[in-house]
């Protein structure tokens, strides 16, 4: 049997098997263009099983940079559908976010997912609480996507060829699936073929009934004797960080304007947020207390023993599912800002940022473990806590019951739009959210510096006027302000949660969006 064959291409780091081919040929000759990166050569090239092609959306981006064309089911009796590909409309007027402190608003395209206005503060506040509720200073950052003329005259190129495609499994939650679509599209486009992509893998984790019919359903070509196609799975960080500024804002483009949730979705998110936001500003946080956070974490809980011995169980029958550190104690852990933080924790810090008592809190995230206990220290501090059940009115959310996806791009808008947003874990979501508020014009997220908080809160001779002064210092430059992704860490920082300097430029007196 010969040796599988080893092929590079710069950018895409691949553990192997990797790739499975069909006819082969145009994409041989291209993938030894690229000298760095290995693939893995299967023995057999054999066709896969055709079950694969049930789940697979065809997303034909024509342009891959120039335009990126709507989706479109061709079920005859289709779900609703969770996310989208969609080109920006040929012109339209420009919309603005809300002002940065002493800059003028940002002007952004129609395609990009627009926040609410932010809120006047309260000539009734005091002057901590409109310190909490003020925008961080942009200074001056707006969207800038223009891509070099080398890069439009490939473009053109690519479109009109349409001869090999690329088809990728893209799997686990919501945000997790939102990276690696976008990482195939720029994929595709380094491979300069058309894109295949299945729009979700079931997750255990996530319970998920969602179906792949439920979203856009399509097919390959029947005419592919001319051309190729080339399979690829476990998408999982598999492209560099670091790319060429063309692929960087390709990434963007994808990311905060080709790549949207389906009408349906966002129609209701917009409801969930203006119900919210006609009230008065809003905080929205990110909890991560589901049991798989437990599990996965190695952390305790802090709801007791009979809790914690749950977690502990599932562990130990299923070691494979604690992610990281494998050596340190649930003490070293937590110590170390490794775990999330807990409800109590999250409500004693936003207090001591300078929340009102009766500010409105959107929790965003699945059921707790534990239940109303779990929730119970920030309940008692904040009462008007909602969720977008609380929210829905009666038969909104039918369509999305025990579909963790579309409950989390339900979450996911609405977060968006909050004048306020804290993750109480890092994760996909708070990547996410932090890439898109920078992009809409530097939304206020306060990022929690977990190892600061967790050993002041249990340190109880600190009074809660001190805890609360230390807590501001802590985190003054961490609420949501420009932070360039270029420094000692870009190897470990992606662009669409760093969107500065890539795809964020300081402008004038006018910023620029092209398409």
């Amino acid at each position: 049997m010969a040796r599988p064959r080893n092929i590079k291409i710069s950018f895409i780091k691949t553990p192997s098997p990797f790739f499975t081919f069909l006819p082969v040929s145009p994409f041989t000759s291209l993938l030894n263009k690229f000298p760095y990166l290995r693939i893995h050569r299967p023995y057999s090239s054999s066709r896969p099983r055709s079950y694969l092609f049930v789940f697979f959306l065809l997303i034909v981006l024509s342009l891959l940079g120039l335009s990126l064309v709507r989706l479109v089911s061709v079920s005859q009796n289709p779900s609703p559908s969770f996310l989208t590909l969609l080109s920006p409309p040929p012109s339209h007027p420009p919309f603005a976010s809300p002002s940065s402190k002493n800059h003028e608003p940002v002007v952004l395209s129609r395609s990009a997912t627009m926040p609410l206005p932010a809120h006047p503060v309260s000539g009734n506040a005091t002057a901590e609480e409109a310190e909490f509720w003020a925008q961080p200073d942009g200074e001056g950052y707006r969207p800038c996507l223009d891509f070099t003329i080398q890069y439009r005259k490939a473009s053109a190129k690519i479109s009109k060829e349409k001869q090999k495609f690329l088809v990728v499994v893209v799997l686990g939650g919501l945000n997790q699936q939102k990276i690696q679509i976008v990482d195939a599209v720029v994929i595709a486009r380094i491979l300069e073929a058309a894109l295949v992509v299945p729009v979700l893998a079931v997750d255990q984790i996530w319970e998920d009934e969602s179906e792949f019919s439920d979203r856009v359903v399509s097919s390959l070509p029947s005419n592919l004797n001319r051309g190729g196609v080339l399979i690829l799975s476990g998408m999982y960080s598999k492209l560099s960080k670091n790319l060429p500024l063309d692929l960087q804002k390709l990434r963007c483009k994808v990311a905060f304007h080709a790549l949207r949730f389906v009408s349906p979705i966002q129609e209701l998110d917009d409801k969930f947020a203006r119900r919210l936001w006609i009230k008065g500003p809003y905080i929205a946080l990110h909890l991560r207390l589901e049991k798989d956070v437990w599990v996965r974490s190695g952390c305790l809980t802090g709801l007791g023993p009979e809790h914690d011995d749950i977690i502990r169980k599932i562990r130990e029958s299923q070691p494979q599912l604690l992610t990281d550190r494998l050596n340190m104690t649930n003490t070293q852990r937590r110590l170390a800002g490794l775990c999330p933080l807990n409800a109590l924790q999250v409500a004693r810090l936003i207090k001591a940022l300078g929340a009102p008592r009766t500010a409105q809190v959107y929790r965003a995230g699945g059921e707790p473990f534990g239940g109303a206990q779990a929730l119970q220290g920030l309940v008692e501090e904040f009462p008007n806590v909602v969720t977008k059940e609380m929210l829905a009115r009666e038969g909104e959310l039918s369509p999305y019951i025990n579909r963790s996806s579309a409950m989390a791009a339900l979450d996911y808008i609405v977060s968006l739009r909050s004048d306020v947003f804290l993750p109480s874990n890092g994760g996909n979501m708070g990547s996410a959210m932090q890439g898109h508020r920078a992009y809409l014009g530097h939304r206020k997220f306060v990022k929690p510096n977990h190892r600061g908080i967790v050993g002041l809160l249990e340190d109880t001779s600190i009074s809660e006027a001190e805890f609360s002064s230390i807590m501001k210092k802590m985190h003054r430059r961490h609420q949501g302000q420009p932070e360039k992704r270029t420094n000692e860490r870009s190897s470990s920082r992606g662009v669409t949660a760093y969107p500065v300097p890539e795809c964020m430029c300081r402008h004038g007196n006018r910023s620029l969006l092209r398409s």
